[in-house]
């Protein structure tokens, strides 16, 4: 009885769905965080009779006869829209307004990209992630700073004690030809793939690329009524696939249970 293995891919996509509305409402109040979203796609399909084929008369059957076989999951595409801005007051938190990521230095060397404009500055006064990774290109803070200024177009300007002021570094941005192809690899960061097309390096509010405010940071952009509504929608389907296992089960069980 196929109808047994169909629910059972249904109860299956339904349940990763649920996974990913989880993940996402976890992490409602992360930083630059981007919602996923799961896709999902038919299985092949079991023909008795195909539409097209010739009949008596030259004719031939308009429709054809098949079933299918459930479902799966594609894809899960993470939504690179913009999340809401928020105020914080802290020098050295930025939000890009646009198009952009941000790039860190991983402790293998690698380069990183990250929506999660959360610095802080190390010992040597060298801005970094939470997690300590360099912010690229590398931006060291004099010490006797006394307040840091960064602008739209990304330049780092240090006031200094005595008065004086010093641009110490320009932060640029990179985007993708296809975002959505980057790896998440945690700690709110993405690595380059195959799929996401090579890094396009530029300044900040221009050539396309969003610009930087200071003392903001960007929120998640999970909508929490939409993944409520999304997590009720996966649950009833959840329960009608089930529900189809087990009036499968009935008929089965009538049949077995037929006597001559």
């Amino acid at each position: 009885m196929i109808s047994l293995y169909s629910a059972a891919t249904g109860m299956l996509a339904q349940q990763f769905k649920l996974d990913t509305i989880s993940n996402n409402l976890a992490n409602v109040d992360t930083s630059g965080y981007k919602k996923v979203r799961a896709e999902f796609e038919d299985l092949i399909y079991q023909h008795a009779k195909s539409s097209g084929a010739p009949i008596a008369g030259g004719s031939v059957t308009p429709t054809g006869l098949y079933v299918g076989l459930g479902t799966r999951v594609s894809a899960s595409t993470r939504l690179f829209t913009m999340g809401t801005l928020e105020y914080t007051g802290n020098a050295l938190d930025m939000a890009i307004t646009g198009d952009g990521f941000f790039q860190v230095q991983l402790p293998d060397g690698r380069i990183a990209y990250t929506r999660d404009g959360s610095f802080k500055m190390d010992s040597e006064g060298r801005l970094v992630t939470s997690n300590g990774y360099f912010l690229v290109p590398n931006i060291t803070i004099p010490q006797n700073t006394t307040s840091i200024t960064i602008t739209e177009d990304g330049n780092v300007v240090a006031e200094l004690s005595d008065g004086t002021t010093q641009t110490v570094g320009t932060i640029t941005l990179v985007r993708f030809v296809n975002p959505s192809g980057l790896k998440a690899i945690g700690n709110n960061l993405f690595v380059q793939t195959g799929a996401s097309g090579a890094p396009i390096e530029g300044t900040p509010g221009q050539d396309g690329f969003g610009a930087i405010r200071q003392n903001y940071l960007e929120k998640s952009n999970v909508d929490v009524v939409k993944e409520m509504v999304g997590m009720i929608t996966a649950q009833r389907a959840y329960e009608l696939n089930s529900r189809a296992i087990m009036t499968a089960d009935d008929m089965l069980r009538t049949l077995t249970g037929l006597k001559r």
